[in-house]
């Protein structure tokens, strides 16, 4: 993708809400156009936005830089997870793309925070670091070569955890789909006796699988009492984008009692899968006074998404089009 610096100058308005008058859907689109572009100019633009009130938008920020892979955001992330100001589900996002990065340089500050006070972010360094540990390894440096030579990944985001082995990448075959795989997998990932790490391998092979019977495994999931396990859950169902997760996310998104960060992943999930009754649910939490803001603001962005799902726009990620169409205008 061409941009130019006028582009670049648009893209960063738009995201940073320059102006004031920017819809936080519109600078959602902005920002996944910026990790489109996958450079430094983009890293420096996204940083930027660390600065903002709303804990959404800068969760969004640091999955972004993570899913970039670039390692000149590392100094950002490391200062996002170091900042015990910070909202925890930013920090745990930090901690995650530091992972997603996998930069043996991490693993110190990771280390650290294995003993912070909120779960979440413990958990979050737990399985970073066991990652990058992974990716050091001989299966893990094996799997890199073999999906840069493949055009088989149906995923391809950068995961906290890799699928189990035998549904790291391509399509599954059939013996790994069946009834005693899926049972398997599901009481592995709900083995609160093995690592948090295992059990997230677990749950990227039941995404990988795919059909009723594993959407049905996961949903399992959350039943656990770790919000980040269960926030995890519900963002697999937004890659999944099946229909039959749309029960289990209504029910964690209209649990009032549900942290935040799960019910936001839930009402993000719901936006993609976009499905018509899913659409009164997502206006309902958008406007409910007691809807805790970064439900609200998700569910803003989930109905931004559920109009893409259901309308002819070519993608999401379109904020470069919006800005010269706004350009031109003006």
């Amino acid at each position: 993708m061409t941009v130019s610096p006028s582009d670049l100058t648009a893209l960063r308005a738009a995201l940073l809400n320059t102006s004031g008058t920017v819809p936080l859907h519109d600078r959602f689109r902005a920002l996944f156009t910026l990790k489109s572009l996958k450079n430094d100019e983009a890293v420096t633009i996204i940083s930027e936005g660390f600065a903002d009130q709303s804990a959404l938008l800068k969760h969004e920020l640091a999955y972004c830089l993570g899913q970039m892979r670039l390692a000149s955001a590392l100094p950002v992330l490391e200062s996002v997870l170091e900042n015990l100001d910070e909202d925890p589900m930013v920090r745990h996002e930090a901690a995650e793309a530091m992972g997603a990065i996998s930069s043996a340089g991490s693993t110190a500050t990771l280390t650290k925070y294995l003993t912070d006070s909120n779960r979440s972010v413990r958990e979050t360094c737990e399985i970073a670091l066991a990652k990058i540990q992974w990716d050091n390894s001989e299966e893990g440096r094996q799997h890199v070569v073999s999906t840069e030579i493949s055009d088989e990944t149906t995923y391809t985001s950068i995961d906290p955890a890799p699928p189990s082995s035998k549904l790291l990448s391509g399509q599954p075959k059939p013996d790994d789909t069946s009834d005693s795989v899926i049972a398997s997998l599901r009481t592995a990932l709900l083995d609160t006796s093995v690592s948090l790490f295992e059990r997230y391998r677990a749950m990227f092979a039941l995404r990988n699988i795919g059909t009723p019977e594993a959407v049905n495994a996961l949903a399992a999931g959350f039943s656990d009492d770790s919000a980040l396990f269960k926030h995890e859950i519900a963002f697999v169902f937004g890659q999944l984008l099946s229909v039959h997760s749309v029960p289990s996310l209504l029910k964690v998104l209209q649990d009032a009692s549900e942290s935040d960060m799960v019910r936001h992943e839930a009402a993000e999930a719901l936006g993609g899968i976009a499905t018509p009754e899913v659409l009164p649910h997502l206006k309902e939490w958008m406007t409910r006074e007691d809807s805790p803001r970064v439900v609200k603001e998700s569910c803003q962005v989930a109905i931004d998404m559920w109009e893409y799902e259901n309308s002819g726009q070519f993608q999401y990620a379109n904020g470069l089009e919006s800005v010269r169409i706004e350009a031109i205008v003006a």
